[in-house]
């Protein structure tokens, strides 16, 4: 009988990253129901999702003296809790013989080992199931009295990992190591299984932890020679529980159960848009599982007749979970978080969908006599078919046996007889060898537990905290040398990373104080300072060699001294050593408080990431590329949506091409998207395998000249245009390093309604009265000059006031483009929004262009040069020309020389992807001092110079941008003040034409009494009195009046 997939979703606390970020919660569980409030509106109705369990394990707990964390309240879900109604469940179905399956399912960090595994005394489903398990086996056998009677239990563990569509067993070091993907075959019977998947029997839930530490270890192992990311990986444990038994007739018959444990990849994605407009969006097969899986769970929800397995490796192996002969349960873990609602959602959805599957379970019991008759059966038909030519042959269609028909039949036979074998083969005789097989291991992991306990040692930190520590290197020699895998030198300490040298650093173990030394240019950074000369190590240091081989560097004894002096001994996390990083690069700094500053912190430490392991591909595959981090102000990119949006930096990483010049910017996730398929390429080229040689078309590291980029913005000041005046400005085009890179002519023009420029009379003398009346305008954006040099084609887009879609200029070509544009606004009526806008706002407007397709006369002969090279002459020489304008003669030789010296210690750090060069942070100068006490005089002295010269640059730096600063606000002081002047000149002009109009008013009362009298002269006295009453009357002189002859 059909049965629904049963979901359960769970809502963990808030981690440390949420906490710091002040977020707050947008999950409220009432019973199965969970809903989910959007931060945007919290009063809103919020979506509503009905599963089968809703565990809230967000608070309600107390933690007791052993660290277990129980109820304190009601409505909260302990690990008891939830293994009592899904882990018992699983643990049935196993005695009964059906297939289980358990999935977890949602974002990195979201809470899925926590359930599954669980921590210290919170065990997880897994181990309290194997547990249980174990407990029930031992309780059976005891049961029974008469040895012949006793059942034979036999528990057999394997584990894989899915990752970019390869398979790897986990539990067999060998195929680690091979290139290439494990075979998934397909079997009437089985269905979709791995060829030569390693099965260990266990006999303890202790032996399988061994077991799934041995295969964590083997994963992180192959994540680092691969520089994969971890958290992109799928990983299956499979428990096998085999039965054999009597039944009551007294025949023996076998019950099988596999027990599937299944961590997906974190179920975050690169954002819908993030590879919009890329030519590379179909070329990774990263996401391809997650993509499949998605749509087999659609095609099962909706019943649709086909489904598509075959798309991935991962929904092959998960056939039988999803829509065959197994029990399923799905763990859906949730963040809390505000901000992670869009993830959140997302997972919901999903596990939304996955209530619509049905299996069909059934008991896999057979006798076993049965079993080993059939294979012997299909055994003998196979040998038949091999004889009589194959399947093609039986059927008529031709003579012989194919080569490929040959090797399946092969293959059959061969699984076929190891299956019979495994059947004659008894449970103790298969434990004894198993036993034999793990006894070596495990005293080895003993020897090793206890050796890490008195000496000091480094452990590799990683993403994914269930792979820190399984890789230790120990310091127990007074000499070590570190360097790359495979390499000739013979490492003492091989490493397997980005920019990981041959010789890359030397270990000292003086007295138990450990020293390291960088080999040459080699790069080793500690506690995110690039160290240059030999340097002492202390308890928890932080140590990257290369771009991503990260270490912790732990010893004993200084450890003990502080446990025993009482101090606090904080283990450190990888995303506190990203941070560090970046801080040490100048990029982050500890003063931002606010929500957003800490997501930037965050957005810019991931995007520092990716630029040092993209330079380091880059440098090792020749790709002549280089990368750089490039943050985005709000004032460099149209964001105005209302008084109410926040203003935001964005994340860019700056492609440069380190041959023509040509530089391109990458949004974060197209970076994320690239920096994805670089490391598929580069798994290729490490591996020697010709697929790395790739057609530009295809390389993830290149861009076409003709791409559209962002020349840079230029902004115009708006707040004539509330007085209805009109605007004619030169503006600069700025880059987002405040570069200017030309000018652009722009004009607004107030007008009527048919486009005709408005008298000076109708000046505004205060702005408040636009409010509630029509405001129509012209803006003309004429033309752009003194482009960059390397641009072929430009064109000017920007979004004005509340405009969602970008208005867009033609694209013209040259230096000098005239783009001859005209845009007719109305507003009807002018709001107060909209009058501040005009006020407190500037309208951005983008420049983009297209770049030529060659090599820059100013690069010379580059193209032979390697790309190490041109990153070192690339480092060496940015920002020289700007510290150099107005330099001549002796002065400029002088620099020439020094930016000579230089060049060795700038060299070094070729591959950081820093804009701008920062000194290190106030805080870590005791850091400084330590690297120096154990330099020579003259590597002393060296450092010093060079902290003094980038001390210097800095603020000559600071200097010039003051300078420039001061120069902007003047010229702005000087249009304002031009404005005030031309408001006053109006305002002059206007009170003048009211004066004339009154005049005119008044003469031509006087001209109508004078008529209607029936005169025809105006005295010029009543002419005085009209045109200025205020003035003397005249005086007539003798007998002549004064008179005026009306015309």
């Amino acid at each position: 009988m059909a049965e629904n997939v049963k979901v359960a979703v769970r809502v963990r606390p808030f981690n440390e990253r949420e906490e710091d970020r002040n977020a707050t919660p947008v999950i409220k569980m009432e019973g199965k129901c969970t809903e989910i409030f959007n931060p945007e509106d919290m009063k809103a109705e919020p979506k509503k999702f009905n599963f089968d369990y809703s565990y809230w394990s967000h608070d309600g707990y107390t933690k007791r003296p052993d660290g277990y964390m129980e109820p304190a309240e009601p409505k909260y879900a302990d690990q008891q809790r939830v293994f009592d109604d899904l882990g018992k469940g699983v643990l049935d179905n196993a005695w009964k013989g059906y297939n289980c399956s358990l999935f977890a399912y949602g974002q990195t960090g979201s809470g899925k080992t926590y359930s599954m595994v669980g921590y210290q005394a919170n065990k997880g489903i897994v181990p309290m199931v194997c547990t249980e398990l174990f407990k029930a086996i031992d309780q059976k056998r005891s049961d029974v009295s008469d040895t012949k009677d006793k059942g034979v239990y036999e528990v057999m563990i394997s584990m894989l990992e899915i990752y970019n569509e390869q398979v790897r067993d986990l539990l067999n070091s060998k195929t680690i190591k091979n290139r290439g993907s494990m075979n998934i075959k397909s079997d009437p019977k089985r269905g979709f299984y791995v060829e030569g998947l390693m099965k260990s029997l266990v006999n303890s839930y202790p032996e399988i932890e061994n077991k799934i530490n041995e295969g964590t270890k083997n994963r992180t192992v192959a994540s680092t020679n691969m520089n994969a990311t971890s958290s992109r990986a799928h990983t299956i444990v499979a428990i096998h529980f085999k039965q054999e038994s009597k039944d009551s007739t007294g025949q023996n018959m076998t019950k099988t159960s596999v027990i599937n444990l299944v961590d997906l990849a974190g179920s975050e994605r690169v954002a819908s848009t993030g590879a919009q407009g890329d030519r590379l969006k179909e070329g990774s097969s990263i996401n391809q599982s997650l993509s499949s899986l998605g749509n087999v769970i659609n095609a099962l929800a909706k019943s649709k007749p086909f489904i598509p397995y075959r798309d991935s490796a991962l929904t092959k192996l998960l056939k039988n979970a999803l829509g065959g002969n197994s029990k399923t349960i799905m763990i859906a873990a949730l963040s809390p978080a505000d901000i992670n609602y869009k993830e959140t959602l997302s997972t919901l959805r999903f596990a939304d969908r996955a209530k619509a599957i049905k299996t069909t379970a059934t008991v896999n019991e057979n006798p076993t006599d049965k079993l080993i008759r059939e294979l012997r059966e299909e055994n003998a038909r196979l040998q038949k078919l091999l004889q009589e030519g194959g399947i093609s042959a039986i059927q008529g269609e031709s003579s012989g046996v194919t080569s490929e028909e040959k090797r399946l039949l092969e293959e059959q036979l061969q699984q076929n007889q190891r299956e019979m074998e495994e059947m004659k083969t008894t449970w103790e005789q298969k434990l004894e060898i198993a036993q034999k097989e793990n006894q070596a291991k495990i005293e080895d992991e003993r020897r090793l537990a206890e050796h890490k306990k008195v000496t000091p040692h480094f452990w590799n930190l990683n993403e994914d905290p269930a792979l820190s520590g399984m890789v230790v290197h120990f310091c127990d020699k007074d000499k070590a040398l570190i360097g790359r895998k495979a390499s000739e030198s013979g490492a003492d300490i091989p490493l397997a990373g980005l920019g990981i040298q041959p010789n890359h650093a030397e270990i000292l173990n003086k007295d138990g104080s450990v020293l390291i030394i960088p080999v040459d240019t080699a790069k080793v950074t500690v506690n995110g300072q690039k160290i240059l000369a030999e340097t002492r190590l202390h308890h928890h240091d932080r140590v990257l060699f290369g771009a991503n081989a990260l270490y912790i560097f732990h010893h004993p004894s200084e450890a003990a001294k502080l446990a025993e002096s009482g101090g606090k001994i904080n283990t450190p996390t990888f995303d506190q050593a990203q941070q560090e990083l970046a801080m040490m690069a100048g990029l982050v700094s500890k003063d931002g408080t606010s929500k957003e500053d800490l997501i930037l912190q965050e957005e810019v430490t991931q995007v520092l990431r990716i630029v040092n392991e993209a330079n380091a591909m880059s440098e090792e595959m020749d790709k002549k590329v280089k990368f750089e981090v490039a943050l985005l102000a709000p004032s460099f990119r149209s964001l105005y949506r209302g008084p109410t949006e926040a203003d935001i930096t964005e994340v860019r990483m700056k492609v440069k091409d380190l041959v023509s010049g040509n530089h391109w910017m990458w949004t974060k996730d197209k970076a994320i998207h690239r920096h994805a398929l670089m490391q598929q390429l580069y798994q290729d080229f490490i591996s020697k395998d010709d697929n790395w040689k790739v057609s530009k078309e295809d390389d993830p590291f290149w861009e076409p000249a003709d791409t559209e980029i962002m020349i840079g913005v230029a902004h115009l000041n708006l707040l004539s245009l509330a007085y209805k005046c009109s605007i004619e400005e030169n503006a600069d085009i700025h880059d987002h390093k405040t570069t200017i890179k030309g000018h652009l002519k722009l004009e607004v023009i107030p007008c009527d309604k048919n486009k005709q420029p408005l008298e000076d009379i109708e000046l505004l003398e205060d702005t408040t009265e636009l409010i509630g009346k029509d405001l129509t305008f012209l803006l003309k954006i004429n033309g752009a000059r003194g482009l960059p040099t390397n641009i072929t084609k430009s064109f000017c887009k920007f979004k004005f006031y509340l405009d969602h879609d970008y208005v867009q200029t033609k694209e013209v070509a040259g230096m000098t483009p005239d783009f001859d544009f005209e845009q007719f606004y109305v507003q009807n009526p002018v709001t107060k929004q909209f009058l501040d806008y005009l006020k407190d706002r500037h309208l951005v407007i983008e420049v983009w262009g297209r770049q030529k397709d060659e090599q820059s006369p100013s690069k010379g002969n580059t193209g032979l040069l390697p790309t190490k090279d041109l990153m070192i002459r690339e480092k060496t020489f940015i920002g020289k020309s700007a510290l150099e304008d107005g330099d001549t003669g002796e002065k400029k030789k002088k620099k020439k020389k020094k930016r000579k010296k230089e060049h060795d210690v700038d060299a070094a750090d070729g591959t950081n992807g820093i804009i701008i060069p920062v000194p290190p942070l106030s805080g870590q100068k005791s850091d400084v001092r330590d690297n120096m006490s154990n330099m020579s005089k003259e590597e002393e002295k060296k450092l010093r110079d060079d902290l003094s010269r980038l001390e210097s640059e800095k603020q000559r730096s600071e200097t010039k941008l003051k300078e420039t600063i001061d120069a902007h606000k003047a010229e702005m002081s000087q249009k304002v003040q031009e404005i005030e002047s031309f408001k006053s000149r109006g305002r002059q002009l206007h009170q003048e034409n009211m004066d004339n109009k009154k005049t005119l008013e008044a003469v031509k009362e006087l001209l109508a009494r004078t008529r209607g009298n029936g005169k025809s002269t105006i005295n010029v006295s009543d002419l005085e009195r009209t045109l200025d009453p205020s003035a003397p009357q005249t005086v007539e002189h003798g007998n002549t009046s004064k008179a005026c002859i009306l015309q």
